[in-house]
């Protein structure tokens, strides 16, 4: 994967699979500290130790559409290259929490890429999952909730045209303020 945006698309993908009710997207990035660090939790069913381990073997999957699973290995080795680390924690009937952390101003360090695209396509696709959605640099934060987003609505689908393309911008808009709140 070329940005770090298609790997929290795919990770969140996976939980929604995992039959999670609220998946949150936290990205972190302190440019003083040269971090930069992408965590996705979920409330899903969860792994017992065992598939911990396999999840992290290229050639194992649980999808029947392909015969590789090389979303979680790719993540923590872009992750690794950039002298950052990698974490996988899960609990059967507790869900899963994936972190990765990168220096931030590292070469090799993949750009994040289309967030605002990878979010709402997110949203789009899984209409009953909730999302939570914060992203913080340097000390200031934007966070969409779709659990907010929904009471506002009043019953209008979360993956109405109108709406996802207005969340789509807030996520763009949010995202450009804190690159000028620097």
């Amino acid at each position: 994967m070329i940005e770090l945006a298609l790997h929290i698309l795919d990770i969140a993908e996976n939980s929604t699979r995992a039959q999670a009710g609220l998946v949150e997207i936290t990205i972190l990035e302190d440019l003083k500290e040269d971090v930069l660090a992408l965590e996705i939790r979920d409330n899903g069913c969860g792994m017992d130790e065992h598939t911990v381990k396999r999840v992290m073997d290229p050639f194992y999957t649980t999808k029947k559409v392909r015969r590789v699973g090389l979303g979680l290995p790719m993540l923590a080795q872009a992750a690794r290259a950039t002298g950052g680390g990698f974490e996988i924690d899960s609990q059967v009937g507790r869900g899963t929490r994936v972190s990765a952390r990168f220096r931030h101003s590292h070469i090799d360090r993949q750009p994040l890429g289309d967030v605002p695209g990878a979010v709402s396509a997110l949203i789009l696709g899984n209409p009953d999952v909730d999302f939570l959605y914060t992203h913080r640099k340097n000390g200031h934060t934007y966070v969409l909730d779709t659990r907010e987003i929904r009471r506002e609505l009043d019953g209008v689908p979360l993956n109405h045209i109108e709406v996802i393309g207005a969340i789509r911008e807030n996520i763009r808009e949010g995202i450009l303020e804190l690159d000028n709140d620097r």
